[in-house]
């Protein structure tokens, strides 16, 4: 019996390793995808709620503040428990985010901003439907 517990342990161990390696190389393709629709860094954006957000990395986050408006955010590494986290909190102040102030929390971790950069987003959904479409 602790045999097989222990078995079931190590092919669970390494069904988790299998899907780690697996979503760090979707969040790489994403973010290659979104890569031609960012814009320049930026100081700050206006922020009054999160509608969504999407890991491109183990540093880096794309935001949704509003439905159609996103911004890649870059934070400060480690910022260890971002790749796992299930939620995801940003500060603001005003009703702004800015780099370097405020910060991405993650489980325990809270994580300054380094960089935030546009994401032209229904330009990138234009292209997403033209490709599907070819």
């Amino acid at each position: 019996m602790k045999a097989t517990v222990l078995v079931l342990a190590a092919l669970a161990g390494m069904s988790l390793y299998g899907v780690h390696a697996q979503t760090r190389d979707t969040q790489k393709l994403n973010l290659e995808a979104y890569a031609p629709f960012l814009g320049q860094p930026v100081e700050q954006f206006q922020f009054f709620s999160l509608q969504k957000w999407e890991l491109v990395g183990e540093d880096k986050v794309i935001v949704w503040p509003r439905l159609n408006d996103a911004f890649l955010l870059t934070v400060d590494k480690p910022c260890r428990e971002l790749e796992w986290a299930q939620s995801i909190g940003i500060t603001s102040t005003a009703n702004r985010v800015s780099r370097r102030f405020d910060s991405v929390k993650a489980g325990a971790d809270t994580c300054r901003i380094q960089e935030i950069r546009p994401l032209d987003y229904k330009a990138f959904q234009v292209a997403r439907r033209e490709d599907k479409a070819s």
